[in-house]
């Protein structure tokens, strides 16, 4: 009877936790620079609430969050945010389509923008479209980007931790009886 008990309960505990661990965001890394395309980043890519986009670039270039048609056009002056420090970290907090560009002068024209349509918050539910994975800078490509690798090391270790538990569990319940 202990077993079946021992049992049912690492079952209850490895669904519960399943069922309601939190959704990984992921991280991708652009290499902003001029002479890149950045429309590989764009589509095929995907992208939720909660995930960051890290912009890593060098001195002379900026990283401006600007509407639509400010991107369209690649009008400089009216941006929603800047930033030049060399690493710019962008939270994609709401849903919908995010608009970047360099605002120096010839820059935004020459290529450097980048528009990322941001899905729903990831969910942990199961299936889906690889949203859920973690991403991590990946070294620099040829051409100069950087292409983010999934892992889905972080969703999977505590619920591994909770499997090894439970089969140790067992293991002893079975030992006492």
């Amino acid at each position: 009877m202990a077993n079946s008990s021992t049992l049912v309960g690492c079952l209850a505990i490895v669904f519960f936790t399943a069922a309601v661990s939190p959704a990984s965001s992921a991280t991708h890394s652009v290499e902003w620079s001029l002479g890149n395309d950045y429309s590989s980043l764009a589509t095929g890519k995907p992208y939720a609430v909660g995930d960051i986009i890290v912009f890593n670039y060098g001195a002379g270039h900026t990283v401006d969050e600007v509407s639509e048609s400010d991107y369209k056009s690649c009008t400089l002056g009216n941006s929603i945010s800047s930033d030049s420090s060399g690493t710019t970290s962008i939270a994609l907090k709401t849903s919908g389509s995010h608009y970047f560009i360099c605002a120096i002068p010839g820059h935004c024209t020459g290529g450097m923008k980048l528009s990322v349509n941001v899905g729903a918050a990831a969910s942990s539910g199961g299936g889906g479209d690889g949203a859920t994975a973690k991403t991590t800078p990946s070294p620099t490509l040829e051409g100069g980007k950087a292409a983010p690798t999934a892992s889905a090391t972080p969703v999977l270790k505590p619920f591994q931790a909770l499997l090894v538990t439970c089969v140790v569990a067992l293991l002893y319940a079975s030992a006492l009886s």
